[in-house]
């Protein structure tokens, strides 16, 4: 017969070896906290590209505006997967500028009309090729679908994104492009421009660090 001691003792590491196994169940099951990279203090820079012909040029050339006030953070879940409503990336319009006063006042004014709708936002929904888990060096690349806010409109976009594991967090550049029209805005027409095609192309310049 087995002693009193010995059935305490039987007894005693079953509940032990029971919490244990509860513990590892339950860590399996609510599994890794979703991870938050954030904006770095610097590296990040939005712009837009659009290829016009100047009337006092013989060859066309790159419009190009840029900005480094951009905002917000993306959040990707233990399975690898982005977590949307905790996720957004936001672009100060105001903040646009190129080579020349004269067109940053026109596409302020005229094409984005940032007094009424000074931000640009993209919220990422899926990452397609994104690796799980991200890697801790190297370079990967990826397809990045997400709703994007801009003159008031919200439309789906991909985004051809590259990037490369650094000591700090995660660098690399996103690009994607759309009409002037699907958006609703007004395709630049002045004097000095003899055209402009009808294709922005944006590109983001990011640089994100794990959240602390």
């Amino acid at each position: 017969m087995q002693r009193a001691g010995d059935a305490a003792r039987t007894t005693s590491t079953m509940h032990r070896n029971g919490f244990a196994i509860s513990l590892g169940l339950a860590t399996t099951l609510v599994g890794a906290p979703p991870q938050r990279l954030t904006l770095a203090p610097a590296g990040n820079e939005a712009r837009y590209r659009v290829r016009e012909q100047l009337a006092n040029l013989s060859f066309p050339s790159d419009a190009v505006g840029t900005t480094q006030s951009v905002t917000g953070a993306i959040v990707i879940g233990d399975d690898g997967k982005i977590v949307p409503a905790q996720s957004k990336i936001v672009v100060d319009l105001t903040t646009l500028k190129s080579d020349s006063e004269r067109r940053d006042g026109f596409i302020q004014r005229r094409t984005l009309e940032t007094g009424q709708y000074p931000t640009a936002t993209l919220v990422p929904t899926v990452a397609r090729g994104l690796p799980n888990p991200l890697p801790k060096s190297g370079s990967f690349s990826f397809e990045l679908d997400g709703n994007f806010t801009v003159h008031g409109t919200t439309r789906p976009t991909t985004w051809q994104v590259t990037a490369q594991a650094t000591d700090s967090g995660y660098a690399g550049t996103a690009k994607t492009h759309f009409t002037f029209g699907e958006f609703g805005l007004e395709q630049p027409r002045v004097m000095v421009v003899l055209s402009v095609e009808d294709d922005i192309r944006l590109e983001y310049d990011f640089h994100l660090i794990p959240a602390r």
